[in-house]
């Protein structure tokens, strides 16, 4: 297990971020990498994608 993944527990995603009910919106961070991941959740579905910044780069948490 790396250091920054003992500091987080054994969780390899978490939830750091949610708006909403119903629909939902959801900031997860992987506890391996440190990027950043949108979940929009309603009752006609699921979707995730990357955060990416303007060069097209993944987002990475700057609290990692």
């Amino acid at each position: 297990m790396s250091k920054e993944n003992k500091n987080k527990g054994n969780k390899r995603f978490e939830v750091i971020e949610k708006e909403g009910f119903e629909p939902s919106y959801e900031v997860v961070r992987d506890n391996k990498t440190g990027v950043l991941y949108m979940v929009y959740n309603s009752l006609s579905g699921i979707g995730m994608t990357l955060l990416v910044d303007q060069m097209g780069n993944p987002l990475i948490d700057d609290n990692f």
